[in-house]
């Protein structure tokens, strides 16, 4: 089992989403990997509830976990492009 420090704050500018851990370091992820969070409103994306395990939108039915954006993996939840 790996440990993923708990998200302590996430806030937002045009482009990027900032999660502050309890480890000190901050995240910036673009938007861009997150569809629905970019399209959501400022009111929809600070509707945010966070955990241990990472950031969830119940209205944007949104889970993004905190592990997953260490490793540099954006929306799980879009099709796989097939190969040319």
């Amino acid at each position: 089992m790996t440990f993923s420090p708990e998200p302590l704050a996430v806030r937002f500018d045009e482009d990027s989403m900032w999660i502050d851990l309890e480890d000190g370091r901050t995240l910036g992820i673009p938007l861009a990997w997150f569809p629905r969070l970019l399209h959501a409103t400022p009111k929809q994306r600070e509707n945010c509830f966070l955990s241990r395990a990472g950031l969830h939108w119940e209205e944007l039915d949104e889970d993004i976990s905190i592990a997953g954006l260490l490793a540099g993996r954006g929306d799980q939840t879009r099709p796989k492009q097939a190969a040319a």
